[in-house]
């Protein structure tokens, strides 16, 4: 089954907030190799004017891929996960990402496109807070392969 490229243009609700957690932090910097320790000591990223532990710059693809997980996740998307290979991922934040921070996230689908027998899927997760507030924009691409492939 194909990917659906109606779904260009789809924008799913908001996801229930997701809680920034010190230790899911924590987690994913030693996991990353990101060594500062404003990733994991609370006093550390207070002394540089954080209300707390800040997370790595890609920790927003945790949050992102929790939304697209509604797209990924539809059947009628035509989606087949063992057939996805992440191509490029980009961010915009807007804002740092701390612990505590409750975070929502709007998915938009914004491109499906076949190229020799590979789907192109390319979303948007625009990450705010419980407020409505920006804090990063992640892109998403990812490269579906077709069955034959």
């Amino acid at each position: 089954m194909p990917v659906d490229a109606g779904y260009v243009g789809r924008v799913y609700p908001p996801t229930p907030a997701y809680e920034v957690a010190r230790t899911a932090l924590a987690a994913f910097a030693e996991a990353t190799g990101a060594t500062s320790p404003v990733y994991s000591d609370q006093s550390a990223a207070r002394s540089l004017g954080h209300p707390d532990v800040l997370a790595p710059p890609t920790f927003a693809v945790v949050v992102a891929q929790r939304a697209e997980q509604q797209f990924i996740a539809d059947p009628a998307a035509g989606i087949d996960f063992s057939r996805v290979v992440h191509a490029d991922e980009r961010f915009t934040h807007h804002r740092p990402i701390h612990a505590g921070d409750r975070l929502v996230t709007t998915l938009h689908v914004e491109q499906i496109a076949e190229r020799a027998g590979i789907t192109m899927v390319t979303t948007r997760c625009e990450i705010a807070d419980e407020a409505g507030n920006p804090v990063s924009t992640v892109r998403s691409t990812l490269a579906v392969r077709g069955e034959d492939r």
